[in-house]
């Protein structure tokens, strides 16, 4: 905690791949589970805009 208001907060720490998991609490294994869930589900999503691209690159040249 700060000690006068007007001092910035310390921001948290991303997850880091191979990071000692051991110091943290529960509560925050559970935000960085929540935060890579998320992550998971963003890059999830731009594969399949990128294969649905790709899908419609190969069927407009397989018709010419």
């Amino acid at each position: 905690m700060a000690i006068f208001d007007d001092e910035p907060k310390k921001k948290a720490r991303p997850h880091e791949i191979g990071q000692d998991l051991s110091l943290l609490s529960v509560g925050e294994l559970s935000e960085r589970i929540g935060i890579l869930r998320d992550e998971i589900a963003r890059l999830e999503a731009e594969l399949k805009t990128k294969d649905n691209t790709k899908s419609a690159a190969e069927a407009l040249f397989r018709r010419g």
